[in-house]
């Protein structure tokens, strides 16, 4: 398993390999994304880009992870050079659970079928098409552009305009467009797709609102990792204090839809498909502790890892302490 991570001091940037308990750093490229598109010119896998790119010098992996270190940690991938060229996205109503939460969110009467169950079982019939078929789209959201995206260790913010903030631990697959406008898949990693609950419980028409906000991935990227069942662990600490956990899976045989589908789904889209663009794509959450009545407040921190996507990725919830403020906007004309 290559495990690699994205670390920063200054204005310097270094990529490295993970063998524990050290960094490997790499030479000859200062970003996985520069990494990957290397790899792609040269024709070569990833793995062999990174062999080729190691060298003799090496950090403490827990001086960095623990943020002891002058090094710090940055998102498992992003576009260095434009982060509006990284667009960050997410599927939807792909694990039983999130369905099952989905339908209790919006549905005061049990047998009630709302528009996500009704799209859960459209995935549950069609979403595991055989090889080369097409098989039912699932839901799509958008979350922004790399400007959201945060590392192992920084705060995901909850805005002064929202509602709530809640976890959703998931994985994410990371992708480059290749030069002829193909999508590569550089890894997985793990994420933390942070969004607004309670503003979406108020009315399902929230929800591509509610997915407004800034997410956590990492802290390590995993080149080709097992993803058919992976066991994974989110937990809520409160001053110090486990105030809720809960195992949670993941993985195609977790799941209503094929990796494959959920990536043609994504990717048939032309804009989705511009050369040299970065994808970050939320793969749908198991569980969430907001489904078990817990409100993250001020401080939280959030836990989420996964067996075989390396270390945990750690962030705390800080609230904004100023109301929403009017945007004014001025016409030109």
């Amino acid at each position: 398993m290559t495990r690699l991570i994205q670390i920063k001091k200054g204005n310097t940037r270094r990529v490295a390999l993970v063998q524990e308990p050290q960094l490997r750093l790499l030479g000859g490229c200062s970003s996985i994304y520069s990494l990957a598109n290397s790899a792609i010119t040269g024709g070569m896998k990833l793995s062999e880009a990174v062999r080729q790119r190691l060298t003799q010098e090496s950090l403490d992996y827990d001086e960095v992870y623990n943020l002891r270190s002058e090094w710090h940690v940055l998102p498992a991938m992003d576009h260095p050079e434009d982060p509006a060229r990284c667009l960050v996205s997410g599927t939807g109503l792909t694990h039983l659970g999130s369905a099952r939460s989905r339908q209790n969110m919006h549905s005061a009467v049990e047998e009630v079928l709302t528009d996500s169950m009704k799209m859960f079982r459209w995935g549950v019939e069609g979403g595991r098409p055989s090889q080369g078929k097409i098989g039912a789209a699932p839901e799509w959201f958008y979350k922004g552009n790399g400007m959201m995206l945060r590392a192992h260790g920084e705060p995901l913010d909850r805005p002064p305009y929202a509602e709530d903030g809640g976890e959703e631990g998931e994985v994410a697959g990371v992708y480059v467009i290749d030069p002829e406008g193909h999508p590569r898949r550089v890894g997985m990693t793990t994420g933390n797709e942070f969004s607004d609950h309670r503003f979406e419980k108020k009315n399902y028409l929230n929800l591509a609102g509610s997915k407004l906000r800034n997410c956590a991935i990492g802290p390590e990227l995993i080149i080709d990792p097992e993803f058919q069942s992976v066991d994974g662990k989110v937990v809520i600490e409160r001053a110090g204090q486990i105030l809720w956990s809960k195992q949670i899976k993941t993985g195609e045989a977790e799941m209503c839809h094929s990796l494959q589908n959920m990536e043609h789904h994504h990717f048939k889209f032309e804009g989705h498909r511009r050369p040299g663009d970065v994808h970050v794509h939320f793969f749908g959450a198991d569980s969430l502790s907001f489904g078990d009545g817990i409100e993250i407040s001020d401080g939280d921190v959030m836990q989420v890892s996964f067996e075989g996507l390396g270390r945990a990725l750690r962030n705390r919830m800080r609230t904004a302490k100023t109301n929403p403020a009017l945007v004014e906007i001025k016409s030109l004309g």
